[in-house]
Order: structure tokens, then sequence, then C-alpha cells
């Protein structure tokens, strides 16, 4: 490879010059390695990188002095620089992100919170969410988040979330295996899922029907796999319309009766911290869900 041509152009690196410009200004390599967040020793080498490159001194030592070359290159590299400073793409400013911390029930998360998420990062595009997962009725604590959602009776402070309503839901398969369902009395010879989370005991009171709780079959504490053991046609699930949506929409589940009853336990949510973004969250999942109880209502 040739030598390149004696009169091309001998351009240092932004970092000599980012040095030269800094100690010249304050007057110290100490001074100008705060600034540039490195070491002393490292803005000395950049400078003598530079002089090598020059082929003359800028600055003199102990003490920290310009060289009349130096005086006179520092304007040139400090109107390059504010020319450098001055490109749009140079000056955009760093995005702040705030993270969040959220604890929620899996099938709270799942079937709500998840799918409902794009709409608060488009219009929250600087917070980060950290979706953690709890386990209710386990005895265990929930992992520690600025925003914990749960389900139980809601504290001084909470905001309630879903206060919604369960209905017997069942696949269109298991009801083709079953003889016709037309009332409440005909849900004698049909299996009926059982969670201690929602017990059937007041819905069948409201439908007059004086049956104990079921007894047989696998006992699910998990609301969401209760529903899709009634999805996949294992039995009738006495389930709320919110958490099901999805697959009411999909026909993968269907609606029995016009007849509701309160839900066990309300949804809340608590915060534990009190940041901007903490509040903007719990805004915004409160009217998400007063939304969803509302088109529930509708179903």
């Amino acid at each position: 490879m040739s030598d390149a041509p004696s009169d091309s152009p001998r351009l240092p690196s932004i970092d000599g010059l980012l040095a030269f410009e800094a100690a010249a200004r304050l007057g110290s390599l100490e001074r100008a390695a705060e600034t540039l967040h490195v070491s002393a020793s490292a803005v000395g080498k950049r400078i003598a990188t530079l002089e090598e490159r020059l082929g003359q001194p800028l600055l003199t030592r102990q003490p920290l002095r310009l060289t009349a070359a130096g005086k006179e290159y520092l304007g040139q590299v400090q109107a390059a620089l504010s020319l450098l400073a001055a490109v749009p793409l140079h000056r955009r400013e760093q995005r702040r992100v705030t993270r969040l911390s959220i604890s929620s029930p899996p099938t709270f998360a799942r079937q709500v919170l998840v799918p409902a998420l794009p709409g608060f990062e488009a219009a929250h595009p600087d917070v980060e969410l950290e979706l953690l997962l709890s386990t209710p009725f386990l005895d265990q604590p929930a992992p520690p988040a600025e925003v914990e959602i749960f389900v139980g009776a809601v504290p001084a402070g909470g905001e309630v979330l879903l206060d919604d309503v369960v209905t017997p839901m069942a696949a269109p398969s298991l009801l083709a295996r079953l003889p016709a369902i037309r009332a409440p009395k005909d849900l004698a010879q049909a299996p009926l899922l059982r969670t201690p989370l929602q017990p059937w005991t007041p819905w069948l009171r409201a439908a007059g029907l004086d049956w104990p709780e079921p007894a047989q079959g696998t006992r699910f504490v998990d609301l969401g796999l209760t529903l899709e053991a009634a999805a996949c046609g294992q039995g009738i699930v006495l389930g709320r319309p919110s958490l099901a949506a999805t697959w009411l929409r999909g026909g993968s589940l269907k609606r029995l009766f016009d007849l509701a009853v309160p839900a066990a336990m309300p949804y809340g949510l608590v915060r534990h911290g009190d940041g901007d973004a903490a509040r903007a969250f719990s805004r915004w999942l409160v009217g998400h869900c007063d939304s969803l109880s509302a088109s529930a209502g509708q179903a």
C-alpha cells in the first residue's frame, strides 16, 4: 500500500481535540479529566498524541500554559467543536426512562393487563414496565413492586379494579355431549369445575338450587386454569366475563344463563411507590378496568 500524499489533511482524533480544549479552557489536566470522565493521565496522553500529530507543542507543563501555536489553535478547535455540537443528530438528547415494577396474579396479568399494555406504552413511552407474577392464596407474599395488583379485600388507600360478577360458562364441545341445558336445574347432569377461589354456592342459591358445593373432579387453585379447563371441554366453570373475555369472543366458551352473582373477591391495586409513573399507571389501569367491566356487563 502506498503512503498517503504529503498534502493530505493531518486530521486529529476528536478525543484529542476535546482533551486539549478542556485542559486549555480549565487550566488543569485534572479538571479536564473530571469534565471528560477520564483520568488525568489519559488527558495528558491524548494531548501528547495531538501534539505529535501536529508536529509542535500546544501546551507547556508545570505550569500548564498555552504556547503561541496553542493559542491560535485553540480558537480554531473551539470553532470546529461548536460546529459539530450544532449538528442536530449530535444534539439529540438521550431519552430518559423511568422504570416501574408491577406485581400481578397470573390470570389478571394474562387476561386483563398484558393485552392492554400497548395502550399504556403508547401514552407513556418514557416508562419502562417490569411485570412480576405473584402467587395468591398460597401464603406467599407478592414480590416487591411499586404497584401491586391483588385479589381480595381492598385496604384503605387502595383502589378497586374489578368488582365484577360470575356466571356459568361452558365450551360448545362439552355442551354438544351433554343433555340440553336450558335451565339452572339442568346442570345436575353436567360436570361443574371447582375452585376454592370462587364457590358455586352463591350462584346456586340465587338460582333457587340447594345443592352442595361440587365435591368431585380436579380442584383448581387458579382462576385462569379453571377457565382453560372449561375451554378444553372438561366441565362448566363459574367464571368472570372480564377474565373470560378472550374465550367468549373467540367462541371457545359460551355463557349459559343471564343470571350472575357478585364475584367472591374483587381485584384491587395498591401503590407502594408514589412517583409520577406509579400514579399514571394506576390511573390508566383503573380506567381500563372500568371499560372492561362495562363491556363485560353488556355481553
